[in-house]
């Protein structure tokens, strides 16, 4: 029975241990200028947007008006920059917040 339990146990850590593997195999990551270079080169992207994600990590967004292409990218402190998330049908959007006590 204990072998039972334990052989379960270690089958779910290795279920909740696979998403991230492949999601750190999944990022492609090089440095910012290589990177920035290769989103303007082949897809005409620019940055749209940044924002600081922790201390040492900033959160970019490059897209094409063009193309409708977008990337999302974290660049570390130092240097390193992984591409997070990529897609097609960017928009640019300005939307007004509700005002105070109406649905969003």
């Amino acid at each position: 029975m204990q072998q039972t339990l334990f052989a379960l146990s270690l089958g779910f850590a290795g279920l909740m241990i696979a998403p991230q593997a492949s999601l750190a195999q999944a990022q492609q990551c090089a440095p910012r200028a290589a990177l920035v270079a290769h989103l303007t080169e082949k897809y005409g992207e620019t940055r749209r947007g940044l924002g600081l994600a922790g201390p040492d990590t900033m959160m970019e967004v490059y897209a094409s008006a063009d193309t409708g292409t977008w990337t999302i990218t974290m660049t570390l402190a130092n240097g390193t920059m992984c591409m997070v998330a990529s897609g097609q049908g960017y928009e640019a959007l300005a939307e007004e917040l509700p005002a105070k006590g109406e649905p969003a």
